[in-house]
């Protein structure tokens, strides 16, 4: 039965077009709850094992980020595969977010000038140059780029939504020409053994560029766009434009990387001196 539900929780999770990061960590959830009640049929599972799962939980000073992610989860089981009642009121208060960490421009190019592989080199350019996530530059197909309108498309991005992005102008012919040589072998912009080059795989290729490049930060590829939006505000873009090429629904998300432009804006003169 424990079985079923997973089975049934995964199918219509992937029928609303969750994310494939949602879907497991909702399941990794369920799973620990349906083995701390293995002694219970799930349809028998009530509101009062949910909350006593959270409350145990809780006990475990487990944050509230993660209390908040479980009670989601647990609650979409209830309500979307067991067609249960479960409405608790509780929001459990969020850890602070840290400040994204970037790299400096100079950092960047230290990092690229490092790497050796052509198309390795090209993916970290693409992911910085036009502010992807690693797991959208790695499932980029050949069809995604409208090279006569300098733009390419994310399609299916976080939330299920398709986006336009960039092209930066220093990677045009090379992007034109890794898609002449892939076409017809792959729909896949960067391959890799079965289907499209792994996240795994850039994550390795990033953190071993950032060492050789001696980088002290710990590199990882969402530090690539991290930097593609702190430079952005820098150079003066503006949040509402910087929000779209990011594809952040709040604007609020966006202006967490306007940490590193806070000096600048101190030594910006108010009008009022103008006038006096």
């Amino acid at each position: 039965m424990a079985i079923d539900v997973l089975y049934n929780m995964k199918r219509e999770m992937l029928r609303r077009k969750l994310s494939p990061r949602t879907v497991k960590t909702y399941l990794a959830f369920v799973r620990k709850f349906l083995l701390e009640y293995k002694h219970k049929s799930p349809r028998k599972f009530s509101k009062k094992d949910v909350r006593e799962f959270l409350y145990n939980m809780e006990l475990r000073e487990v944050s509230g980020s993660t209390l908040n992610v479980a009670h989601n989860a647990l609650r979409f089981m209830m309500i979307e595969v067991l067609h249960k009642a479960c409405y608790l009121k509780i929001r459990y208060a969020k850890t602070p977010k840290r400040e994204p960490q970037y790299l400096t421009k100079e950092e960047v190019n230290k990092i690229l000038s490092v790497i050796e592989n052509p198309k390795h080199k090209l993916l970290v350019s693409l992911m910085y140059g036009a502010g992807l996530r690693v797991r959208e530059v790695t499932r980029l197909k050949i069809s995604d780029f409208s090279f006569e309108e300098d733009v390419g498309w994310v399609r299916g991005g976080k939330g299920n939504k398709d986006r336009l992005f960039i092209i930066p102008v220093s990677l045009k012919r090379e992007l034109q020409e890794r898609c002449c040589q892939c076409d017809g072998e792959t729909i896949w912009l960067f391959p890799g053994r079965n289907g499209p080059l792994s996240v795994k795989s850039v994550q390795v290729i990033v953190h071993a560029a950032g060492k050789k490049a001696k980088i002290k930060k710990r590199v990882h590829p969402h530090m690539f766009r991290h930097s593609f939006a702190t430079h952005l505000l820098e150079s003066g873009t503006d949040v509402a434009s910087v929000q779209s090429l990011l594809g952040h629904v709040r604007p609020d998300t966006t202006l967490g990387y306007s940490h590193a432009v806070r000096p600048k804006m101190i030594a910006i003169k108010s009008p009022l001196d103008e006038v006096r």
